[in-house]
Formats: structure tokens, C-alpha cells, sequence
């Protein structure tokens, strides 16, 4: 079986995930899973769809993460390793879609307007 690799996007965040199989190694920017993400709410976002689909300890995943913040991060790496999962073994696809972990999350930071002091916040006004 070859090395799947797949994309997973949140926000301002991008992971790049190679997949194949092994003992449940994680990577993650050539680090443990644990070193990079120290807050174990972020572990178990990331290993979520490893867990329902029963793949936790067959698979050895490689991930390269840029851009955005930790959670970020984290989320994208869900999404990128959802997809991986699909390619592996499209039976898995009910599952992860129905937890939620197939849709990219489309939501992104609002940009600064021109004469504002934020995306939405104005200066404040003086009548005189």
C-alpha cells in the first residue's frame, strides 16, 4: 500500500497529512504529537476520527502544518486526516461525516475596513 497524502484548511491554517500504515506513529512538523500539541483538548481533536474508525494504532501519520494558530492547526489536521481515512477505506465516510469531520469550516477573520478602527468597530463619534 502506497503513502496517501491529503489537505485539510481552517481559517488561515493548512496541514499537508502522508498516511500509511505503521503502529500509530504521529508527526507533526517532524515532532511528537504530544510536543506539538501540548493541551490534550488539541490531541483529542486530532486523534477523534482515528477513534471511530478504529485506526489508531494501524496507521503512521506524517503531517506538515503552516499558517494560523494552534487550534487551527489542530482542526485542519482533523479535517486532512478524515480525508486520508476516506481514501484508505471509503466505508469509514458515514461515520466521519455524520460527527461532522468531513466539512471544511468556512468561516475566516472578517478584513479592516478603511475609516474604521476594526472589521465592524468604528472610531468613536464627537458631536463637537
Amino acid at each position: 500500500m502506497e503513502v496517501i497524502n491529503t489537505v485539510g484548511r481552517r481559517k488561515t491554517a493548512i496541514a499537508r497529512v502522508y498516511v500509511q500504515p505503521g503502529n500509530g506513529k504521529i508527526t507533526v512538523n517532524k515532532r511528537e504529537l504530544e510536543n506539538y500539541f501540548s493541551v490534550k483538548t488539541l490531541q483529542n481533536i486530532v486523534l477523534k476520527p482515528l477513534e471511530l474508525t478504529n485506526n489508531s494504532d494501524k496507521l503512521d501519520i506524517a503531517a506538515n502544518l503552516d499558517g494560523g494558530g494552534i487550534k487551527g492547526q489542530a482542526e485542519a489536521l482533523r479535517l486532512a486526516i478524515s480525508r486520508a481515512l476516506i481514501e484508505l477505506e471509503p466505508e469509514h465516510r458515514p461515520v466521519l461525516k455524520s460527527n461532522g469531520f468531513l466539512r471544511r469550516d468556512p468561516r475566516m477573520v472578517e478584513r479592516k475596513k478603511p475609516g474604521q478602527k476594526k472589521a465592524r468597530k468604528r472610531f468613536q463619534f464627537s458631536k463637537r
